[in-house]
Order: structure tokens, then sequence, then C-alpha cells
């Protein structure tokens, strides 16, 4: 079984608690490593945030629990990151 290193979530949440609350709570979720939330959007009833969340073996529905529990809804997961490490992406023609 692999394990997921790292995810990216599009989460709706209420204006509180306060993102520096929200990302204070995930992060106590005993497999996270680390989280990073950005405002994406404030509108007069929810704010939009993306969270990127790092650990050595992340328990998704773990994290989606704290996430329902603090008022917010996964919207989207946007990344995942699996295996023995985390691989970062490259800029390829494509991309232009």
């Amino acid at each position: 079984m692999t394990t997921l290193r790292r995810i990216v979530l599009d989460v709706l949440k209420p204006h509180e608690p306060s993102l520096l609350q929200f990302a204070e709570r995930i992060d106590t979720v005993e497999c996270i490593d680390g989280v990073t939330a950005s405002l994406i959007e404030f509108d007069r009833e929810v704010e939009n945030v993306k969270l990127t969340i790092e650990g050595e073996d992340l328990d998704y529905e773990a994290i989606e629990e704290v996430i329902g529990g603090l008022g917010g809804t996964v919207h989207s997961v946007d990344q995942v990151a699996y295996g023995e490490f985390v691989v970062t992406e490259q800029r390829t023609p494509q991309d232009d």
C-alpha cells in the first residue's frame, strides 16, 4: 500500500474560526507534519481556502472530519502525492 504524503484541498469555510485558528486546528491531526492555508476568496457568508497538507502517512478521512467539525466543506481535491517522497512538478512546454 502506498502512502499519501501531500494533499491540496479547496475548502469552503465560515468566517469563524479565523484562518489562523482553522489552520492551527487542522495541524493538530496526528498524521499532519505541516499545513499551509491560503485565502482565495472572501464573500459575505463563506471563505474559499486552499489547504496544502503534508505528512508521512496522511489520513484523508481524519482531515476531512476535522474540517467538517470546524464548519468547513471540502469543495475539491486539487492535488495528491503518493509514494516514498513528494515529487516536485516541473514545467514543460505544454504549460506555456
